[in-house]
């Protein structure tokens, strides 16, 4: 078709709601399918229709695990096809449809249906479960995962909406319900439920393949390498599901499947850019071929493995008797003349006038003009402003009704714009002009992710059981280590002991009714702390040391929080309009937690004491959103806010993130840091005392004294633990009067205390966004094609990279060796003694 990239998820969602018969659309790199699948979403029709078939972070050949998350998506996807429920929209990547799966035939085969009634032989249904890749848990918390308790059994496949509960009498199943996760507690009774597998690979094929394992580790290999290797082998001749299951998948099947196999002979499909696929598909096939002759030569492909992926040849045979179309610029025949239709949209970069000048030619050349923006009100009131004489329609907060109106006015999120000519709206060829914020504005808001329910977990508890080894503190002898359970008998009675090793070859043993007096030893550092000895003066001294140390601390926290208490600060306003407009902008959905923190921040800004506020969450939870709100807030009251972080890194990176944010609204920021030369950062300090900067953002540099503000009425901290001493006796001056937002992973003992004590609140952000995936740490010896696996495997992603050395003297030749292993990416380097306009550039 040869059409523009903004008019491609319009004429998929229009294909989808024409046709009503399953659609897979194809793209070449992975963040273009990630961008088609959100914008296509926004013109669908029908919710849920369009879905994204994920692909594996792992490369080819690498037994690196694939995330649940992903085989749930992926299998969920095969099922509803496999069902027939349903015309999805499934967009899929080169790297995802390259991936080989489990064939038609087995997937049907390890698919049963269980209802009400039924008689089931529970040891081998439990036995099948297993073999199906579900794993046995005691609570089922997740997909994948299943549990037997007496006389019921809880699963939770892939394709269905949440566990389900089987409540047995005998062998007869007496009733199935679905269960909260979070609760354990049963909902409502279903009829029936379909059970397929929780892997793409079948655990019940590993015994057959248990001797290539063998082999392998005969041959000798590293240890580390060696120990998975042993667990995969356990795995496979258990028939049980582990962690890297899928490294074996072609081995299982004689026969595998691509995703195409699965659709029904109607199904239509559509490549979003031939070209670009094929390039795409050529690259990752020749990375593949290079990961495989490293593998072998390394020894670490079993003999004979089979192809993991799907050639391209094999894809272009595949769809020789399928209906295909292209939209971007490709060999499929039947070009369309849509492509003469959309033209792209002109963009105004915010400028206002021309804008207007355009809309208003458009109306009177007869064209229907639609406005679909975030700032949907904010732009009807500078219009107004402007063109006074000109009424404006109502902006619409639901773009699904139709409307007669030239001129639409509406309130939401679209990627892009385009101009369409010679659509009949039933009074001849009309001229249709989309206009969005990429247009308008400059700027293209990410499309927001479909908000999910998650599971809210038990917090973990603070410490594990102590393991021999550990440091503990004994309240009354000191520190000591814990070494096991014993068992003695002092008096005839064997009674057992906690034993505690302490300096000297003392030893202590406190029996198990007095387990409280122990604790885990919890140091400033990763320091070894000193040893105390039994029956010394030591251990009292430090006890009274301490206790002169806390008193001084309270006595200084006392005097603070009382002149805090009896402070008179500012009482914030309501939110304003813009204050609407600046979160409705925000390009995800809020979690649970971060709403609830925002609540309570606002909540405390608006009383005239001042706010203490500390939210703790990990990193990537949203604490940034949550100050950012609260700044804008402040701004808008016309006070000044001041953003505290102990590094330049962090300073530009929060510099970047506030100043993308607030783009469009009149709110004067800079930053304050040694990215800033002495002349700069003097106008900026002059600025700042007379008002005409309202937020700053700065490292410890804000707290000199030559640093005035005219109206500071919020300061935020983000890592409080991260300052020194004296920095922290200025932040005690500043604090007094202002409200204080205070943001942290991992707050020190006696922040956290304060908080749990209700001296300061406390705002936890617990629920991860969406997506988020956990941080994996892997520690082995240095090999350079790991190195190469693992950043292919972040730039496949349209990810960055660090690589950390420890040496400023040779940091270039680390960088040419990278550059000789992975001459795909793009390579600079950064460390503390470059200058700053060279460190910026980097960074920027």
């Amino acid at each position: 078709m040869g059409l523009i990239r903004s008019a491609r998820p319009t004429i998929v969602a229009a294909l989808a709601a024409d046709l009503k018969r399953p659609l897979l659309v194809v793209t070449g790199p992975i963040e273009q399918a990630k961008a088609l699948a959100h914008s296509t979403r926004d013109w669908s029709v029908v919710p849920g229709q369009v879905v994204r078939f994920p692909e594996p972070l792992a490369l080819f050949y690498e037994r690196v695990p694939w995330s649940d998350e992903v085989v749930a998506a992926r299998l969920g996807i095969l099922s509803q096809i496999h069902t027939g429920s349903g015309s999805p929209v499934i967009v899929a990547s080169a790297r995802a449809l390259m991936q080989r799966t489990v064939p038609v035939h087995q997937f049907r085969s390890a698919t049963r249906d269980f209802s009400t009634g039924q008689t089931i032989d529970l040891k081998s249904t439990l036995t099948r479960w297993t073999g199906l890749g579900y794993e046995p848990v005691s609570v089922v918390v997740g997909q994948g995962q299943f549990s037997h308790r007496g006389g019921i059994l809880d699963i939770f496949p892939p394709a269905a909406s949440g566990p389900v509960r089987f409540e047995l009498f005998g062998s007869k199943i007496d009733s199935l319900r679905r269960f909260d996760p979070a609760t354990q507690r049963s909902l409502e009774r279903v009829e029936s439920i379909s059970v397929g597998p929780a892997r793409e690979a079948l655990p019940l094929h590993g015994p057959r393949f248990s001797k290539l394992v063998e082999a392998q580790l005969e041959n000798g290999r590293p240890d580390d390498e060696r120990a998975e290797l042993e667990n995969h082998l356990r795995g496979l001749e258990g028939a049980a599901p582990f962690p890297g299951l899928e490294f074996y998948l072609p081995y299982f099947h004689s026969e595998t499947a691509m995703l195409l196999d699965y659709l029904p002979a109607d199904a239509l499909v559509i490549l979003e850019d031939e070209q670009e696929l094929a390039d795409t598909w050529a690259g990752l096939e020749q990375e593949a071929l290079e990961l495989r002759e490293a593998a072998e030569k390394a020894g670490m492909l079993p003999a004979g493995y089979p192809l993991p992926y799907v050639t391209w040849d094999e894809w272009l045979e595949q769809l020789t008797d399928r209906q295909v179309v292209s939209l971007g610029h490709g060999q499929t025949d039947g070009a369309s003349a849509l492509s003469d239709c959309y033209t792209p949209a002109p963009h105004f970069g915010g400028q206002l006038k021309p804008l207007l000048s355009h809309m208003a030619t458009a109306q009177s050349e007869g064209g229907n003009v639609v406005v679909v923006s975030q700032q949907a009100k904010r732009l009807a009131e500078l219009w107004s402003a402007e063109e006074e004489e000109q009424q404006l329609p109502p902006v619409l907060d639901d773009l699904s009704e139709p409307s007669r109106s030239r001129l639409v006015l509406g309130q939401g999120s679209l990627a892009e714009g385009w101009t369409l000519r010679g659509l009949d709206l039933g009074e001849g060829p009309a001229t249709v002009h989309l206009l969005t914020d990429a247009e308008i504005f400059g700027w293209q808001r990410p499309q927001p992710r479909r908000p999910i329910h998650r599971r809210r977990m038990a917090p973990e508890s603070y410490f594990a059981d102590l393991t021999p080894g550990d440091f503990v503190v004994h309240i009354e002898y000191g520190i000591g280590i814990f070494d096991g359970l014993v068992t003695r008998a002092p008096e005839s009675a064997e009674r057992e002991y906690l034993l505690v090793q302490y300096g000297g070859s003392d030893r202590l043993y406190v029996p198990i009714h007095q387990a409280d007096r122990l604790s885990r030893y919890v140091g400033a550092d990763d320091s070894v702390p000193h040893l105390s000895r039994l029956g010394s003066a030591d251990w009292q001294s430090v006890k009274a040391r301490t206790k002169q140390a806390v008193e001084e601390v309270a006595r200084e926290l006392l005097e603070l929080y009382a002149a805090r208490e009896l402070a008179v600060g500012h009482a914030f306003g309501a939110d304003t309009e813009w204050q609407a407009e600046l979160e409705a902008a925000f390009p995800y959905f809020e979690t649970e937690d971060q709403v609830k923190a925002i609540a309570e921040v606002k909540a405390d800004m608006e009383r005239p004491k001042p706010m203490d506020r500390l939210i703790c969450g990990d990193v990537g939870y949203g604490k940034t959103e949550v100050a950012l709100r609260a700044a804008f807030k402040a701004v808008m009251d016309g006070k000044q806010v001041a953003v505290l972080v102990p590094t330049t890194v962090l300073a530009q990176q929060h510099f970047a993130t506030f100043g993308r944010r607030l783009a469009h609204f009149p709110a004067e920021l800079e930053m304050l840091s040694r990215f800033r030369s002495r002349s700069e950062q003097r106008a900026i300090l002059e600025k700042l005392a007379i008002g005409q900067i309202d937020i700053i953002i700065g490292t410890h540099r804000l707290l000199q004294n030559d640093v005035a503000f005219a109206d500071l009425g919020l300061l935020i901290i983000d890592e409080e633990q991260r300052f020194g001493v004296t920095h922290k006796e200025r932040l005690k001056q500043m604090r007094t009067e202002v409200d204080v937002l205070t943001l942290t992973a991992t707050p020190i003992p006696r922040t956290l205390y304060m908080a749990l004590t209700g001296v300061r609140d406390i705002s936890t952000i617990e629920t991860p966004p969406e997506e988020r995936l956990p941080v994996s740490t892997y520690v082995g010896t240095y090999d350079e094609q790991l190195v190469r696996r693992a950043l292919l495997r972040e730039l496949e992603r349209g990810g960055q990279a660090f690589y950390v050395h420890n040496r400023v003297r040779t940091i270039e030749t680390v960088r040419r060796k990278l550059e000789r292993l992975i001459p795909e990416a793009s390579i600079a380097v950064g460390h503390g003694q470059m200058r700053e306009n060279e460190l910026e550039k980097v960074m920027l």
